[in-house]
């Protein structure tokens, strides 16, 4: 492969912020082919007298393919919809038909059909927007969750022609509600930005949820931003609509039965820290070297315990960044938001 760096290719696409990270993943898994040693001007057609070696040239494409979105997933620390880009696309190269002459030939046309595909599936967001207008009500009070470009194309585009007001989620841990609320109010959307712990407490003054999402799985569910998950929960308990807004190539095949199946979970998620010793004030300063406060001490003349700091990186990375929602919290008509259609591959 060469001193080909497939995650600094992934991460420089990434700085696009119209490209997801399943599409930054097919564009990255795309210029892995252009730099990747092939056997050149080896025949491809069945009919060849070399057609022994098609399996074994493919093969090692298709290997070379496998082992870039590993490396992805290994330095990604939430793979799941990383993983949905990589899937489709390999099984792409896997099924293409193809009536290339060698196999440079067959390069350049895989090549060319990854960075046509991306580039229409940058198209999706608007027809998912035009599709999901029609459930969008003049007056209407939306709640979303987190930040979602396809969420966002949407709520724009009504408020285009419509009167909307959107609550959105302060969405902690990465507090991306904060964007999405910066982005509607240069719009001109009515917003305001709301605790996590509050949903409950405005879902009465809300029509419906609208969120979007990182995966869509095989069984109806879904994966998003942490905290979707009790988002659902409370809408179906106040009977509100949840609908869930997701581009195609977010269509993952992955069947997790509960939060902890999910690839992203780790032991260090949700995870007790060692109790400290019981020598609190001298195991700390020791730890911090530092002198304790002359005025910190107690009535027999002992050091007062000082408590330990905990910072908000610390409960960020216990915490996990995304969840899954069942299919039973989704709203019916969710299916015809977020399915559209799949392009050809001509």
């Amino acid at each position: 492969m060469g001193d080909f760096d497939i995650y600094s290719a992934f991460q420089r696409i990434l700085k696009n912020d119209q490209i997801s990270t399943p599409l930054a993943a097919i564009f990255a898994l795309t210029e892995l082919i252009e730099n990747s040693d092939g056997i050149d001007l080896i025949p491809l057609h069945r009919s060849s007298p070399a057609h022994s070696h098609l399996a074994g040239t493919m093969f090692e494409l298709v290997k070379a393919l496998n082992d870039g979105a590993e490396a992805l997933t290994k330095q990604a620390s939430n793979p799941i919809s990383l993983n949905a880009g990589c899937e489709l696309f390999i099984a792409f190269v896997t099924l293409f038909p193809h009536d290339s002459a060698n196999f440079t030939d067959l390069k350049k046309e895989l090549i060319r059909q990854g960075q046509n595909y991306a580039a229409e599936a940058l198209t999706y967001r608007k027809k998912i927007a035009e599709l999901a207008f029609g459930f969008i009500k003049d007056g209407s009070v939306i709640l979303t969750h987190s930040y979602s470009r396809v969420v966002m194309q949407t709520l724009l585009l009504a408020h285009k022609r419509k009167r909307i007001s959107v609550f959105v989620t302060e969405a902690r841990p990465r507090g991306l509600g904060i964007k999405t609320a910066e982005v509607l109010t240069a719009a001109g959307v009515p917003s305001t930005v709301i605790l996590d712990s509050a949903v409950a407490y405005v879902m009465d003054k809300v029509d419906f949820v609208l969120v979007g999402s990182e995966a869509v799985v095989e069984s109806g569910g879904l994966v998003n931003a942490v905290g979707s998950n009790q988002i659902a929960i409370i809408a179906r308990a106040a009977n509100k609509p949840f609908y869930a807004l997701a581009e195609s190539y977010k269509f993952h095949r992955l069947f997790p039965l509960s939060q902890y199946d999910l690839p992203s979970h780790n032991s260090k998620i949700l995870s007790f820290p060692h109790p400290l010793p019981v020598d609190i004030p001298s195991t700390i300063n020791s730890l911090t070297k530092q002198p304790l406060p002359e005025s910190s001490t107690s009535s027999n003349n002992e050091p007062d315990p000082i408590p330990p700091r905990i910072t908000q990186e610390q409960i960020s990375e216990n915490n996990p960044d995304v969840d899954y929602t069942r299919s039973v919290l989704l709203s019916t008509s969710t299916v015809r938001i977020y399915n559209t259609d799949v392009p050809n591959d001509n």
